[in-house]
């Protein structure tokens, strides 16, 4: 059975505490793993978590600070280890890539599996595959940052009453999937589009074009809330969002499961951000992220 959840590794900011491991998000999306913003102990998250080196096919790094990337010398060091028995495709901003470098070879191992470097160097898509299609979007932060978006290929829906009013049934059904047509009956006539779901990775930003394009329509956004809506002005100087900025953004893009994440060591209570989201109008599922959370996609429409 195809499985498709987010597993969080890891929800703190710049400062890891007690309770929060530097960043880490896990996409299980059916028989892919895509590891997005290894922070600094990814590879024990992973262990805690029940996510092995195999489970792995990308990696994506929004920017190179040390909380979303220190990660990637041991995550690499693993699969290597571990001898993954398939290639393993590496995300991150071009402009970066001498920090990729130094933290792929930080220090001597056997390399027995081949990572395929694809940095970002601009917004567009990064690869396709049956199960979806990979965009980046550039956002606006100290040093440059891409958030990332998982896009299903729109499928079709089967209408039952339809098929029985064209008498279409048995193994007519997979015919006209397949050819399109079953004599003067189009697939049109006992269809209709099912929308692909689509999953986006806001990480560190201020609001910007960027952030919208990633959010609209998605059924899980998972976005930074580094600060709380008091503190805007230290979210603006330092590349961030708020609570509150955030859960208006996926207000206005429609989208069906909210998970805040990226939280500043300064704060002691997520109560308090899930309340700003709510106060900001957002009225679908909200998740307050905390370690080794897991949250499933939302089922299609």
């Amino acid at each position: 059975m195809s499985v498709r959840e987010l597993v969080v590794l890891g929800t703190a900011s710049q400062v890891p505490t007690r309770h929060r491991n530097h960043n880490g998000y896990l996409l299980r999306w059916d028989g892919e793993g895509i590891l997005f913003d290894p922070g600094e102990g990814t590879q024990r998250q992973m262990l805690r978590a029940g996510v092995a080196a195999h489970d792995l096919n990308r990696i994506c790094v929004t920017h190179f600070h040390g909380d979303h990337s220190l990660g990637l010398a041991g995550v690499i060091q693993r699969i290597n280890l571990d001898k993954v028995p398939h290639e393993v495709t590496a995300h991150y901003p071009k402009s970066g890539q001498r920090f990729f470098d130094r933290l792929r070879y930080a220090t001597a191992y056997r390399e027995t599996v081949g990572i395929v470097e694809a940095p970002v160097s601009e917004d567009g898509a990064l690869a396709t595959t049956r199960g979806y299609t990979l965009e980046a979007r550039r956002l606006s932060h100290p040093v440059e940052s891409y958030g990332y978006r998982l896009i299903e290929p729109d499928g079709r829906r089967m209408l039952p009453d339809r098929l029985a009013a064209h008498g279409v049934r048995g193994p007519d059904v997979g015919r006209i999937q397949r050819e399109g047509a079953l004599g003067d009956v189009r697939l049109d006539d006992v269809s209709e589009v099912r929308r692909g779901q689509r999953c986006a990775f806001v990480m560190d930003t201020r609001l910007c074009d960027g952030v919208h394009a990633l959010a609209d329509g998605c059924d899980l956004l998972v976005i930074e809330s580094t600060f709380l809506d008091e503190d805007t002005d230290l979210a603006v100087e330092h590349g961030h969002l708020t609570a509150g900025q955030a859960a208006r953004v996926a207000r206005e893009a429609g989208v069906r499961h909210l998970v805040l994440t990226h939280f500043s060591q300064r704060y002691s209570e997520p109560d308090e951000f899930e309340r700003q989201a709510r106060a900001a109008g957002f009225e679908g599922e909200l998740t307050v992220a905390h370690d080794l959370l897991r949250v499933p996609v939302p089922k299609r429409r």
